[in-house]
């Protein structure tokens, strides 16, 4: 029963890049990275103006240094973490323990799952903060890259959620016990079975005997005689 677990099939089988690249986990795992990238990208590049009466720099949400913090340290850490899971996922095939996989799939589940919230909690911060932000020449500026970094936030919303749902998807399959059915059965049928029981050769006392009410016709009865006419 060792390695056909979670969703995976037996340890050290051969990894298809073809289908392992069309999994719907794969292309959610690159979605989201893409998505991180899309978040704190913008922010690093132009989430910080200078202000009008210096030239010390500030947040472009509406000047809060945590906001643009907040957007970075998230999108980093997603940007890290689909690139490790999405490793764990091709290493994945290869770990033979059941309960080693157990666990991969409960980090999966967990991180994803806090992960959703975050992202939730970061879409609705950057967007409060920069519907106070009071406009300006600055702000014009670095409009478009708060704005990508609000709108890529909420898919990243969707991203996770959806890989939060496939890895619960996974922990619920949990070991595939009809694979070790199939294995049980296919060591049994190369046993041989027993011969059917061959009867020792001595007959019942009771045999066939005719049914009852059945009698022989006598075609002449005794002391019958054919009248002469």
């Amino acid at each position: 029963m060792e390695g056909a677990s979670f969703g995976a099939g037996r340890a050290g089988a051969a990894l298809d890049p073809v289908s392992f690249a069309r999994r719907p986990q794969t292309l959610l795992r690159v979605a989201s990275w893409v998505f991180s990238i899309a978040v704190f990208g913008p922010i690093v590049n132009e989430g910080y103006v200078n202000t009008d009466s210096g030239p010390e720099l500030r947040c472009v949400f509406n000047g809060n240094a945590g906001a643009c913090r907040f957007g970075v340290a998230l999108g980093l850490g997603a940007f890290l973490a689909c690139a490790a899971f999405l490793f764990l996922d091709v290493r994945f095939q290869q770990i033979s323990s059941v309960r080693d996989r157990r666990r991969a799939v409960l980090l999966d589940l967990g991180f994803s799952g806090l992960w959703s919230f975050l992202w939730f909690v970061g879409f609705c911060f950057l967007t409060n903060q920069w519907q106070r932000t009071a406009p300006g020449p600055a702000t014009t500026q670095a409009g478009d890259a708060a704005r990508a970094a609000i709108a890529f936030s909420f898919f990243s919303i969707l991203s996770w959620v959806a890989l939060t749902v496939k890895a619960l998807q996974r922990f619920r399959l949990g070991t595939d016990m009809s694979l070790f059915a199939t294995e049980q059965l296919s060591a049994g049928a190369s046993q041989a079975y027993p011969g059917y029981p061959v009867g020792s050769g001595v007959e019942g006392t009771e045999t066939y005997q005719s049914p009852p009410f059945t009698e022989t016709l006598d075609t002449s009865p005794k002391g019958y005689q054919v009248p002469a006419y």
